[in-house]
């Protein structure tokens, strides 16, 4: 059960940001807190689960694999964001896996109660479809930028997407290796340091541990 004086991750879900505070009380009520150490699997693809999970703290990453180890990372999650609705409200199997990229933190949902919460609460439920839909537009972007576009041309977009203006400059503060772009847009992890390279020495962006900062605008082509 969660602390009924710790709501502020809830409040940054786009599912509850409408609720008052009997319906906070009456969510908060199922959600149980747990704790994963770096690199768990939190969820494998085909598996059976039916609980809805909120990130609290900390970083995960949704991905798919095959049996050579091969990777494509659908998405890089962190506090505030959510997964496994898909799964609990069609009862299929887990269409795909989970992966923490740091020690963190989740509150899970039960599937049985997220149900009865939804029934008494239907405005939530056109937020999980608004949710659904921000998804699958976000994957048809991705399936037109890797048939259509280049790898630069991916990574431009993918920096693009992640970017948020802070201070007149671009800054993604997700952090990513270069590992993780390259299972992201599609890629050998050596492309994307040859082209992370040639950008930082244009003076087009700058990187640390914390934060990728786009200087300028990125060239359309490389």
């Amino acid at each position: 059960m969660m602390n009924q004086n710790e709501p502020s991750v809830f409040e940054q879900v786009a599912l509850f940001q409408d609720l008052q505070p009997a319906e906070w009380e009456q969510l908060t009520a199922h959600a149980q807190l747990r704790s994963f150490p770096k690199n768990a699997v939190l969820v494998t693809e085909g598996d059976d689960t039916d609980s809805l999970f909120i990130v609290k703290t900390g970083r995960v990453k949704i991905y798919l694999s095959d049996e050579e180890g091969r990777e494509v990372i659908l998405n890089i999650l962190g506090p505030g964001d959510y997964f496994g609705e898909v799964a609990l409200l069609d009862g299929a199997p887990r269409s795909s896996s989970v992966m923490a990229l740091t020690n963190c933190a989740l509150h899970i949902i039960r599937k049985r109660d997220f149900e009865a919460f939804l029934l008494n609460n239907p405005q939530v439920a056109l937020h999980v479809i608004k949710g659904l839909t921000q998804r699958l537009r976000t994957l048809t972007d991705n399936v037109k930028n890797i048939a259509l576009m280049d790898v630069y041309g991916r990574i431009v977009a993918l920096l693009n997407k992640l970017a948020d203006e802070e201070d007149g400059q671009l800054i993604v503060k997700q952090r990513m290796t270069h590992k993780d772009i390259a299972a992201m847009v599609g890629s050998s992890r050596e492309m994307v340091s040859r082209i992370f390279k040639e950008l930082s020495a244009g003076g087009y962006i700058t990187t640390d541990k914390q934060a990728i900062v786009i200087k300028q605008k990125l060239p359309t082509r490389w």
